[in-house]
C-alpha cells in the first residue's frame, strides 16, 4: 500500500517528466544566489520569490536556521559559486511556539527514554522573536570567516498575504 507522499511523487513526477525540457542546465546556479527558508509547507519558494529552475539554490529547514544550513551554504558558495544569501523566515512559524525543553519532553513522551537520550544535547533552535531571529542569523553568518565577500539580506515572508519584507 503506497502512502500519499509516495503517490504524489510517482504520479506527479510522471507528469513532470513528460513535459520536462531543462535537462541541460548547468550545475552552479545561474543567478549565483541561495535562498534559505523554512520547510513550512505553506511556502513555495520558487513561486513566492520568482525563482526559475537553475537560477538559485533553495535550502530549507525548520525555522530557516542559518546554523542548521551552514554546511549547505558553505558548499553553495565555496564549491558552486554563489555570492549572495537571502534568509527568509516567516510569520506563523512553528519555531515560535516552543522552547528546547518542550521539544525534548515531547520526544520523551512519544518515543521513550532511549529516544529522549538521542536528543538530549540537540538544540532545536527555536526563537521567540521573528525579526530578531532574522537579524541574529544574518549577524551569525557575517561573523564566519568563510562567509566574507558574500552579500546577506534578511526577510520575513507573510504566509497570510504572500508578501515578503526586508528586515536586514
Amino acid at each position: 500500500m503506497s502512502t500519499q507522499g509516495e503517490k504524489n511523487l510517482v504520479e506527479g513526477n510522471k507528469e513532470y517528466a513528460a513535459r520536462f525540457t531543462q535537462g541541460g542546465l548547468a550545475l552552479p546556479p545561474a543567478q549565483k544566489y541561495a535562498v534559505l527558508t523554512c520547510m513550512d509547507a505553506r511556502i513555495d519558494p520558487a513561486a513566492a520569490f520568482s525563482i526559475p529552475l537553475g537560477a538559485a539554490h533553495v535550502i530549507r529547514n525548520a525555522g530557516a536556521s542559518a546554523k542548521d544550513a551552514f554546511r549547505s551554504l558553505v558548499i553553495s558558495q565555496q564549491l558552486l559559486g554563489t555570492t549572495e544569501v537571502l534568509v527568509v523566515k516567516h510569520t506563523g512559524c512553528g519555531m515560535l511556539t516552543f522552547q528546547n525543553e518542550d521539544a525534548k519532553g515531547i520526544v520523551a513522551k512519544n518515543k521513550g527514554s532511549e529516544a529522549a537520550n538521542e536528543v538530549a544535547d540537540l538544540d532545536f533552535l527555536p526563537f521567540a522573536d521573528l525579526e530578531q531571529a532574522v537579524k541574529e542569523d544574518i549577524e551569525w553568518l557575517e561573523s564566519k570567516a568563510v562567509e566574507k565577500e558574500i552579500g546577506f539580506t534578511g526577510w520575513i515572508y507573510e504566509v497570510e498575504t504572500g508578501k515578503a519584507r526586508r528586515v536586514v
